[in-house]
């Protein structure tokens, strides 16, 4: 294996595990807020420990977002010092404004609500519960305006020794990949959080414990849930790939497993890319949908893999078209789920169909599959770019940092990030086990 290869599985490694974490952390900070205002509208304690109880997930999670997420900021110079270079000035700009701004903004508050419910009152804790909820979104936009300068930079020059230098603070944190790609991150996030606390309310109601919180959280993860799986696909979805298909239209072809430009371009809903023969096998394809979907235009002309050099391709086809495919397949099985219970719901039936309980209470690991597969796909599609269009990956290592050096620490990673896991669903566990409700309470 060459060092960059070996970088590249490192830091996918490291970002992929540290992604489990912040969409329930952003989703959840919803869903208190809206449980803090149930509390604070109608006086009845119950809301108060329905919220008390997912700020207490909520800590579990935020605290190995934390644990894990700065590792990566450290790899940037450890691995990626080129890139570093190259790219240090802007991109340490959005970085340092989520520690400064909002890592500190959402901590601080969070202490607060956890522990000094008491002192601050009805009206200072959901003030509290409010300010973690803006922290972790401004965290979450921050973040991704990171990225999204890295697949669409804006706001910058690049001098003569290839530095690239900041002109406009409002061209990184406006930039228009940045506003599509944040609103599509954070109805994933809800959708995620959604789904947690629906399966964990589920799950109260088929044991037959905790019913009254049962339905509390299957009605407002449903509720909330049924509204976020929609915005996932339109609008937020939509403008995320009409964006890929203006700025990265090659990357569009290979998630689509187009290899030859079409007009009236089909969608394939299965297939199998075959790179050495440049077709897709066994497709299942929906005539023109692609073309319409990209251009509005039953018609139009979609450029496949043949209008590009294969340099320009993204390095691993096959993976992006799966990783793609796996987040709408499972985006869609969501949004059925969601508007089927959202339906019984209205009727007033959901919480009598077992059924339907189980099936929320069995997907709860997939929000985390679909949020993975979607940053793979938006990884994996920026190949061979580190910063589309002006620096390669290749191009961004360490030079003097060994593929065995890379090997040996992610060994290290692996055997940390196995005990931490134990130690986090051993807390999330307990949390469930004990319930929102304390011993000998009533309400």
């Amino acid at each position: 294996m060459d060092a960059i290869t070996a970088h590249r599985i490192h830091f996918a490694f490291t970002a992929t595990y540290h992604y489990l974490f912040p969409p329930l952390t952003m989703g959840l900070a919803l869903l208190i807020v809206i449980l803090k205002s149930a509390a604070l509208r109608s006086g009845e304690a119950h809301y108060d420990r329905a919220a008390r109880f997912w700020g207490r997930i909520f800590a579990i999670n935020f605290a190995m977002g934390v644990v894990t997420g700065i590792p990566l900021e450290f790899q940037f110079g450890t691995n990626w010092s080129r890139f570093s270079r190259a790219a240090g000035g802007i991109i340490g700009q959005t970085l340092a404004m989520e520690g400064v701004f909002a890592f500190f903004l959402e901590s601080s508050f969070l202490g607060l609500f956890l522990f000094g419910e008491r002192r601050l009152g009805r009206r200072g804790h959901w003030l509290a519960a409010a300010l973690v909820f803006l922290g972790s979104w401004l965290s979450g936009y921050f973040i991704v305006a990171t990225n999204a300068w890295m697949q669409h930079p804006t706001g910058y020059v690049r001098t003569e020794d290839g530095v690239m230098v900041l002109v406009s603070l409002a061209g990184l944190l406006l930039n228009p990949w940045a506003l599509c790609q944040y609103a599509h991150t954070m109805s994933a996030a809800v959708i995620t959080a959604c789904f947690v606390m629906a399966s964990i309310g589920a799950y109260y109601l088929i044991i037959g414990e905790h019913a009254a919180y049962g339905r509390t959280f299957v009605r407002l993860g449903v509720a909330v849930g049924a509204v976020a799986v929609w915005v996932q696909a339109f609008p937020t979805g939509d403008a995320q790939g009409r964006m890929v298909a203006l700025h990265q239209p090659v990357t569009l072809a290979a998630m689509e497993g187009l290899f030859q430009s079409e007009e009236g371009a089909p969608i394939a809903i299965l297939g199998q890319p075959d790179v050495t023969h440049r077709r897709l096998d066994n497709p299942l394809l929906v005539p023109r949908a692609l073309s319409f979907l990209t251009y509005r235009r039953w018609t139009a002309r979609v450029q496949g893999l043949d209008a590009f050099p294969e340099e320009a391709w993204p390095d691993n086809i096959p993976l992006l078209y799966y990783s793609y495919h796996i987040m709408v397949g499972l985006g869609t099985i969501f949004l059925a789920i969601m508007t089927v219970a959202a339906w019984q719901l209205w009727r007033g039936t959901l919480f009598r169909s077992r059924a339907m309980l189980w099936v929320l209470m069995l997907a709860l690991p997939f929000p985390y599959i679909a949020n993975t597969a979607g940053w793979t796909t938006a990884e994996l599609g920026r190949q061979p770019w580190a910063i589309y269009g002006l620096l390669r990956t290749a191009e961004s290592s360490s030079a003097l940092v060994s593929a065995g050096n890379v090997l040996f620490t992610l060994l290290g990673f692996a055997g940390m990030y196995a005990l931490l896991t134990v130690l986090a669903l051993f807390l999330v566990y307990r949390e469930i086990a004990h319930g929102p409700e304390p011993e000998g309470a009533t309400g």
